[in-house]
């Protein structure tokens, strides 16, 4: 056993029940792009922001138009080996609840069964007048009997169901609506410069309250919506782990860090946990 798989074996054992908070480093081996790099610098142009997808009816057709093809791969990519590896933590009881960044569902698809969407989910879509919620893929269908898509070859995925586009096919696109009420309809996340709903981020409070411990996986904690559930873990006197390559915002908050190679750490110790349950030792 190496000394980092070691060390986080005593660590979250020592510790157990903790909280996992995972971001966007742990999709990318799905497939799905990341905001930034491991040093926290945007790799693309920035993201759309809530005010100006409320407000301008131009940037809600220009997301609509990126999305119609950014969509499609998130919805069929599948969980990779970390999401399947905090499945069988949770199952051991050593984690006991996830809050993810993520809006992929990949831990729900791999069978997580404690799950807060902190940042809501891509595969709704909600009313911003009436409230109605349609799944993305039926707005998908609507998309695309109503507009013609670009050839594939020249698109270049971003993230959460983004999509690069030439401006001559977002200023013809046409954009959905409300079927209940013709009013404006938005994904079902919180976009960058939103607000995460306040009883969401209590159920997050409540989730660490109950743990031991908080366990970052997979996220700079770039944006305060993750965060601050550091700060109010160790506010609440439980340990901090940190799994990412590269610096994050609570590396000084931390008892220990792994970030090199730390989805593999974190496999090897699933691994050696699984060997040690019943079925393994009569073998």
């Amino acid at each position: 056993m190496s000394e980092s798989v070691a060390s986080l074996t005593l660590l979250l054992e020592q510790h157990a029940p903790w909280v996992g908070l995972t971001g966007a480093g742990i999709s990318s081996a799905s497939g799905i792009p990341t905001y930034r790099d491991h040093h926290g610098r945007w790799l693309g142009s920035q993201p759309i922001q809530h005010q100006e997808f409320v407000e301008q009816s131009a940037k809600r057709q220009r997301y609509w138009a990126r999305s119609i093809l950014g969509w499609p791969r998130v919805h069929l990519a599948l969980p990779n080996q970390t999401h399947h590896d905090l499945v069988a933590l949770e199952s051991a009881g050593i984690i006991s609840g996830l809050i993810t960044q993520n809006v992929d569902r990949l831990h729900q698809q791999a069978g997580a069964q404690s799950v807060i969407d902190l940042h809501g989910r891509l595969d709704q879509v909600r009313c911003l007048s009436c409230g109605h919620i349609e799944a993305r893929s039926h707005i998908q269908n609507w998309l695309e009997q109503h507009n013609t898509l670009p050839p594939l070859t020249s698109v270049t995925l971003l993230p959460d169901g983004d999509a690069d586009l030439p401006t001559a096919f977002i200023d013809d696109f046409q954009s959905p609506h409300c079927e209940t009420c013709g009013g404006v309809l938005m994904p079902d996340v919180v976009f960058f410069g939103g607000t995460v709903p306040s009883e969401r981020v209590q159920a997050c409070y409540r989730m660490i309250d109950e743990a031991e411990g908080l366990v970052v996986i997979g996220s700079s904690l770039s944006v305060y919506s993750g965060f601050r559930f550091c700060r109010y873990a160790i506010q609440q006197g439980k340990p901090l782990i940190i799994l990412n390559v590269g610096q994050t915002r609570a590396d000084e908050l931390c008892v220990r860090k792994f970030d090199d190679d730390p989805f593999s750490t974190l496999s090897q110790y699933v691994a050696q946990l699984d060997s040690q349950t019943p079925e393994h030792q009569h073998v």
